[in-house]
């Protein structure tokens, strides 16, 4: 036994994997940010930067999340026409 799974560098690989197969079941980007920071983490994890604790490691994970989301969001963008700003009421005439 490795130690607590937290500390297994393949469990955060086939995590991310796992929210990645959910973000292609439920799409709109939800789970894609935090697949991509779970196997940032896998990966650090697995090179020794991430494998102190279980708050260290979460942190990581929260981390990576945060930046894989705004990475996506920068390179994705916000789709043409996805929020409706009514400057206007339906009743004025």
């Amino acid at each position: 036994m490795e130690g607590p799974i937290w500390t297994i560098w393949w469990a955060w690989i086939v995590f991310g994997f796992a929210l990645g197969v959910l973000e292609v079941l439920v799409p709109g980007y939800i789970f894609l940010g935090f697949a991509i920071g779970a196997v940032l983490t896998g990966v650090l994890v697995g090179i020794g930067l991430a494998s102190a604790g279980f708050g260290l490691v979460l942190l990581v994970f929260a981390a990576a999340s945060l930046l894989a989301w705004f990475a996506l969001r920068k390179t994705l963008g916000v789709r043409e026409g996805q929020v409706k700003i009514w400057d206007q009421d339906i009743n004025d005439n």
